[in-house]
């Protein structure tokens, strides 16, 4: 369709039933706003041709906190705060972004598929990155111009960056692809971009979660075919609501902290002869005691109690897993308390240890557990050391809940998520 046909058809509400199942609790016109605003900018950069929508979810993590680096399970879900482009394929090899809220556009030569050591840590590398492993995956890659609106913030701790690749890589698949790549592919290609050329070694549930769209669990045992099950479960109609929380807290300066976990785990791997603690899963917890007075004196208290989390949280996510897949709401919550208090104490994400003053994330657990009197179920959410927490709140707290915090880190602090079924995906009108 070309952008004035766009145009038109959404202020009829040609798109209404495509974004609605997006963008379930936005007011319509909010939602064809955003789109038509998107088309328009996208039509002043470069007039009017054939234009497409694409939306990547951003993601929320429900269990499996900093498992999925040592090959862990990770319980994840895709959610309604999302990246929407505006896209029209160009005739030549350069893929051209601008996205709101970045000076500038991002500019790539889509042949050129090494990586460009100036470009590390940069959008440009996320862009390159994916189309270069989507064409050593033997995908067909072509150029392409793009208008983004995010509102998955960086620092939101709902993984903007593995929204963004995968973006891409779904404007790829739909351009160039017949839109046949699987969600898998898209995945697996996206988080090579972040760890190969971006230069984050993370695991892949950030991509695999907003490529599936949905509930999903994922088993990292053999991380690069990871096995995927995508869940059904409405925490809404079972009576909660998702939120997350922001505290406010910089993620400056904390790629040391954040780099310790993945290496402490490691090490203590390691002291048993093994690579990643994966591989102790079926270790009886009496040999892992017995070898702790040795792992004290090498790899440290602290990584002692990261290991004792990893594989106490490996086995709560095939609990909860189970738990939603037999729709049982008070058991998943009940080991979701148990994941924040392992968190908390174990693995010591919660606050950087360098910033004894900032403590956001304790207050904002210690708070949640106040008004939340023994219901429902806070914990950190990703990362951690510094950002968001994520909270399960009963209907009838909610207001209490929201007042609360805002009292607390100031108004629009607290953020109401909601699944999304759909992962990445081309936006096609109901009705032109």
């Amino acid at each position: 369709m070309t952008g004035a046909l766009i145009l038109r058809s959404t202020s009829r509400g040609g798109f209404d039933g495509a974004l609605e199942g997006l963008y379930p609790g936005e007011a319509p016109k909010s939602r064809r706003d955003r789109v038509r605003s998107l088309v328009e900018e996208h039509l002043s950069l470069w007039g009017d041709s054939d234009i497409r929508l694409f939306s990547s979810p951003g993601r929320a993590e429900l269990s499996g906190n900093h498992t999925d680096h040592n090959n862990g399970r990770v319980l994840a879900a895709a959610v309604d705060i999302d990246a929407l482009a505006a896209v029209s394929a160009s005739p030549g090899p350069t893929a051209e972004v601008a996205s709101r809220g970045f000076p500038g556009r991002f500019r790539i030569d889509v042949r050129e598929t090494s990586p460009v050591p100036r470009e590390r840590g940069s959008t440009n590398a996320l862009i390159r990155g994916v189309a270069a492993e989507l064409s050593r995956r033997g995908r067909r890659v072509g150029g392409f111009r793009a208008c983004v609106d995010s509102r998955v913030l960086p620092g939101s701790g709902l993984s903007s960056s593995a929204s963004f690749e995968v973006l891409m890589a779904q404007i790829l698949n739909g351009l160039y692809n017949d839109g046949k790549i699987s969600f898998e592919e898209i995945a697996g290609a996206s988080r090579a971009a972040e760890n190969v050329f971006f230069g984050k070694p993370c695991g892949g549930m950030d991509q695999t979660a907003c490529a599936a769209g949905g509930i999903t669990a994922i088993d990292f045992g053999s991380p690069d075919e990871p096995r995927i099950e995508k869940l059904y479960f409405d925490f809404e109609a079972a009576g909660y609501t998702l939120f997350i929380v922001d505290t406010g807290g910089s993620h400056a300066d904390l790629t040391a902290d954040y780099a310790a976990v993945p290496e402490e785990m490691r090490s203590v791997a390691e002291a048993f002869g093994k690579s990643v603690l994966r591989e102790l899963e079926y270790l009886p917890p009496g040999d892992f005691l017995r070898k702790a007075a040795s792992l004290r004196a090498g790899p440290g208290d602290r990584a002692v109690l990261r290991a004792l989390h990893f594989i106490e949280e490996n086995k709560r996510v095939a609990l909860q897993t189970r738990a939603l897949r037999a729709g049982e709401t008070e058991r998943f919550l009940g080991l979701a308390r148990e994941s924040g208090l392992s968190s908390w104490t174990l693995l010591q994400n919660c606050h950087s240890a360098g910033r004894p003053r900032e403590q956001g994330i304790p207050l904002a657990l210690a708070a949640a557990r106040i008004v939340l009197g023994g219901e429902g179920a806070a914990r950190v959410h990703g990362g951690g050391f510094a950002g968001t927490i994520q909270a399960f709140v009963p209907g009838g707290n909610r207001d209490r809940f929201v007042s609360c915090m805002e009292d607390i880190f100031g108004g629009g602090s607290v953020l109401r998520l909601r699944v999304r079924s759909a992962g990445a995906a081309e936006i096609i009108p109901d009705r032109t």
